[in-house]
């Protein structure tokens, strides 16, 4: 299948048509799967991102008290808005909430965050914030 490696977009409109038109015979099946399983670690892609995200604007909600503003507090709004529709619309990502490693490769990317947009590096090598009670929680600061 050509049109695969050369247009993924006429690809997938000929896979949509195939489908459509009941000829499972002519379809692409192995492609399908592999898009099939990209749209599912997109969608993990997204979540760990505003998690990241979020959780980087939590650290530097703690660790830089005096720049407290505006900005901040809206960026951790829409995060955590965005991050309850994602729970909401694929109820699966709730287990990544309890995974070591997802948990630990988020924290890692919002520590990173911080340190870049602070220049401090004084926060902690792990999360010790409850993910439902605390960081998603819209009405939880750190102190």
């Amino acid at each position: 299948m050509k049109a695969y490696d050369s247009d993924i977009v006429a690809w997938s409109q000929e896979q949509a048509r195939l489908i459509r038109a009941g000829r499972f015979d002519c379809l692409d099946l192995e492609h399908i799967a592999e898009e099939i399983e990209d749209v599912g670690k997109s969608e993990q892609r997204e979540f760990a991102s505003r998690m990241a995200v979020l959780m980087g604007h939590l650290l530097k909600w703690q660790y830089q008290r005096e720049r407290r503003g505006a900005s901040w507090e809206k960026t951790i709004k829409a995060q955590r808005k965005e991050l309850a529709y994602n729970l909401e619309e694929t109820p699966s990502l709730r287990s990544k909430l309890q995974d070591p490693r997802w948990l630990d490769m988020v924290w890692a990317r919002a520590v990173a965050l911080a340190v870049t947009e602070t220049g401090l590096d004084c926060f902690p090598d792990s999360c010790d914030w409850s993910m439902d009670a605390q960081v998603l929680n819209p009405s939880w600061r750190p102190e």
